[in-house]
């Protein structure tokens, strides 16, 4: 009887993981930028992926920085309140020889993630060179090679005004491709503060 019954609940544990896997999952993109932030909110249902939407958020020059920070944060909230996400996905900021610049796309970087870890999501971050990999299987690929495989693996006919938010649009895709690869994930997720610390030990100022 004991038999049984442990058999009889094993069956219903994998019926209900089963139901479960094919619910719709929310994947939200963020490609920062201290001027024009990209976003793009995509649905996976079973096998097939469906851009929800894909815009920009223009910053304008004349607002100082704490303005346009406080603009990112907003909007980041914005998003997750009205599409609800499953899971946030931001591209990594690339390092140039401009300090001033990195130094700034970090902050916008920085303060989307504090907006998706407050609304309790896990953060998965992603360099441009493995997004490219992901979404083209080339890392040097250019903007205009990433869209043309995305507007074929999404069935797309519309034409970007930004390639900033075709760049979310390709963060988000390639999310959904490393939780799903054989492999398993390969960006860089943080689970909260103590483990985003953890993780970046070298954006702690020290005084």
């Amino acid at each position: 009887m004991k038999i049984l019954i442990f058999r009889f609940s094993f069956i219903n544990l994998v019926k209900r993981e089963l139901c479960l896997q094919k619910l719709p999952k929310i994947i939200l993109g963020i490609d920062p930028g201290t001027l024009v932030m990209g976003y793009s909110i995509i649905e996976i249902n079973g096998s097939a992926i469906t851009m929800i939407e894909m815009h920009v958020l223009k910053l304008s020059g004349k607002k100082n920085n704490h303005e346009r920070l406080q603009m990112i944060h907003y909007k980041v909230e914005e998003l997750i309140k009205k599409f609800k996400p499953n899971e946030f996905a931001i591209e990594a900021p690339f390092f140039g020889k401009n300090v001033q610049s990195m130094l700034k796309l970090g902050r916008a970087q920085g303060v989307a993630i504090a907006a998706a870890m407050s609304a309790g999501l896990q953060v998965t971050e992603y360099s441009p060179k493995k997004v490219k990999q992901s979404i083209t299987g080339n890392g040097n690929a250019d903007k205009e090679q990433v869209w043309k495989m995305l507007k074929q693996l999404l069935t797309l006919k519309e034409e970007p005004e930004y390639y900033d938010a075709t760049d979310a649009l390709a963060v988000a895709v390639c999310h959904h491709f490393q939780m799903n690869s054989v492999t398993g994930k390969t960006g860089k997720g943080f689970k909260g503060w103590d483990d985003f610390i953890k993780k970046n030990p070298q954006r702690i100022l020290k005084k």
